[in-house]
């Protein structure tokens, strides 16, 4: 269990880093001039996509307990 919480953990901290990065070329390509709206939607889908792994391991780490 501890092996598995630690890889977890370790993954959780890796998709937050690719969340970070996604927003940091959202902005950057969102400041540019023409923009690429394709480009753009698509790392967005994929920045929300990211959003949602990362809160279903939250859960999984550290469920909430019912009331």
């Amino acid at each position: 269990m501890d092996s598995n919480l630690h890889s977890l953990s370790r993954q959780l901290i890796e998709l937050r880093i690719e969340h970070a990065d996604l927003d940091a070329s959202i902005d950057r390509l969102a400041d540019a001039s023409p923009q690429d709206e394709l480009l753009l939607r698509r790392l967005k889908k994929r920045r929300l996509a990211l959003r949602d792994q990362i809160e279903r391991l939250v859960r999984q780490i550290d469920p909430a307990e019912p009331a």
